[in-house]
């Protein structure tokens, strides 16, 4: 379908071939602004993919991968937890960033994993169109499936753009959600645990 940008044009010294991709935020700067060729738009079509693809590069990553072999023995049972791990990632409904942090736990039952995969599972799920709440539930999903744990415990605490720049425009809002399996779920001293340490 023709949107108006060419497949290919030619400006400064060379030929530009355009994918779709470009084709169709070309189409989109046309419906929003009077002058989609103006000098300040000529280069956003490819600026905007490269960005995207970027956003949402955790289509091409396997969060098990990402884990590989980094699985130790533990020399203690007690409750491994890792606060404030930074998330960006996309409100699928209006393409509109969602960020904030992470907070991941769980009590070991014969493996641990290094503490930067944990951070690297988050990115993985956060790296792609998300609604908070599925973004939760499959960081836990992960970490429970890979080190069958006795419990894991997610909690994700983020603003999104969608609320605060459009719809009710509520600045000072945060969305909080949690995912809890096993003994978190189960053990209430456990829970407690892991809330006053996300807290502390």
């Amino acid at each position: 379908m023709d949107v108006g940008l060419p497949a290919a044009h030619r400006y400064g010294a060379g030929v530009v071939q355009h994918t779709d991709f470009q084709r169709w935020v070309y189409q989109m700067l046309g419906e929003i602004d009077p002058d989609p060729d103006r000098e300040g738009l000529v280069d956003t079509p490819r600026r905007v993919e490269e960005a995207f693809r970027f956003y949402c590069e955790g289509y091409s990553r396997d969060p098990f991968e990402e884990i590989g072999s980094a699985l130790f023995q533990p020399e203690t049972d007690e409750m491994v937890v890792v606060r404030n791990i930074e998330i960006y990632s996309l409100c699928e409904h209006h393409l509109a960033p969602f960020f904030g942090k992470a907070h991941v736990a769980y009590v070991p039952d014969g493996k641990i994993i290094g503490l930067s995969k944990i951070a690297r599972v988050v990115d993985v799920f956060a790296r792609r169109l998300q609604v908070q709440e599925r973004l939760t539930q499959q960081v836990a999903h992960a970490i429970e499936k890979v080190l069958v744990p006795k419990g894991v415990g997610v909690i994700i605490e983020a603003a999104h753009l969608c609320m605060m720049m459009r719809g009710v425009q509520k600045q000072n809002s945060s969305t909080v959600t949690s995912s809890l399996t096993g003994v978190f779920r189960s053990d209430q001293r456990t829970r407690a645990e892991f809330l006053e340490l996300v807290k502390s």
